[in-house]
């Protein structure tokens, strides 16, 4: 759990980013009155809140297993990503109305170069942070951090459109684009936030492995079986950075207790090496024992297994 403790200070420099970066896309808006760098401030008002919230989640998933949390904490990060994801939605409809109003009643746009560098310098700021979580989050298989990853990767593309909409109104005088550019900026907030939700509640639902994962975990066990061993009732999920795999083990009922111990004693070892971090739930079972063959709660036959 101390790697996971150290996971707090990326945290910190995404709070500071979200700080630095609303104070300037914040002064780029007044001075040039853009709903659409105004809607830019308020997704990095966003990226502060989630950037708090998600300090406290990561200080939560890192405390150790206790024994009213006996399989450890790291499921809260489901929670950063379905806060996140609330929020994002939230933010959406203001720029849309925000947005909207401005098209009924469009008003000229000013100093919109200087606006422009301040967008710019606040967007490589955003950009540098989320390269960064990106590359903590995946290394750690933390769902907090890659979620405020490619939370501030979209609000860099989203100040992309933001400076390109500028450029086309200071070039063409069209006064619509701006407002018609904050609503583009709105829908991509939307696909953003829907897909976060829908992440937190896969995960709260104990969703199991991606398919890449449980064919790495099938393809270990696979290795074991022969006339004598079979196996079934895999079950997997993920809860937060860790996985859990399950499986019923069948070996002839005449093997040893010693042998059948030390069997499965090198499935799991080679599981936990094949799907790192993981906890392995392995059950033995006489394969000659038609009970054996009662306990497949999933009613579908598992590869390496006979139908009962």
């Amino acid at each position: 759990m101390e790697d996971r403790q150290t996971l707090t200070r990326f945290a910190w420099l995404s709070i500071a980013t979200a700080v630095l970066t609303i104070g300037l896309k914040a002064a780029a808006y007044f001075l040039t009155g853009s709903v659409g760098l105004l809607s830019d401030a308020l997704e990095s008002g966003v990226n502060l809140v989630t950037a708090v919230f998600a300090l406290i989640i990561l200080t939560i998933a890192a405390q150790p297993p206790d024994e009213e949390h006996e399989y450890g904490h790291t499921k809260a990060e489901y929670f950063s990503g379905g806060f996140e994801g609330s929020l994002i939605l939230i933010a959406a409809l203001v720029i849309a109305v925000t947005a909207v109003q401005r098209l009924l009643q469009p008003q000229p746009l000013e100093q919109v170069g200087l606006g422009l560098i301040v967008s710019v310098l606040a967007s490589v700021g955003n950009g540098l942070t989320a390269l960064v979580l990106l590359r903590v989050g995946r290394q750690h298989n933390s769902l907090t951090l890659t979620a405020n990853a490619r939370h501030l990767l979209t609000d860099v593309w989203t100040s992309v459109g933001v400076i390109v909409g500028l450029l086309a109104v200071k070039l063409t005088g069209w006064q619509w684009l701006d407002p018609l550019l904050a609503l583009l900026v709105a829908l991509q907030i939307v696909r953003t936030g829907v897909g976060l939700l829908k992440t937190a509640v896969n995960g709260l639902m104990d969703t199991s492995l991606p398919a890449e994962e449980v064919n790495q975990v099938r393809a270990v066990l696979e290795r074991y079986c022969s006339d004598e061993v079979q196996y079934h009732a895999l079950r997997t999920r993920q809860s937060g950075a860790y996985r859990f795999v399950s499986v019923h083990v069948q070996v002839p009922g005449e093997w040893s207790v010693q042998r059948g111990h030390t069997l499965l004693e090198a499935i799991e070892r080679d599981l936990r090496q094949a799907v790192a971090p993981v906890s392995v739930f392995t059950h033995l079972e006489p394969v000659d024992d038609p009970v054996s063959w009662e306990d497949i709660s999933l009613h579908r036959p598992e590869p390496g297994t006979r139908n009962s």
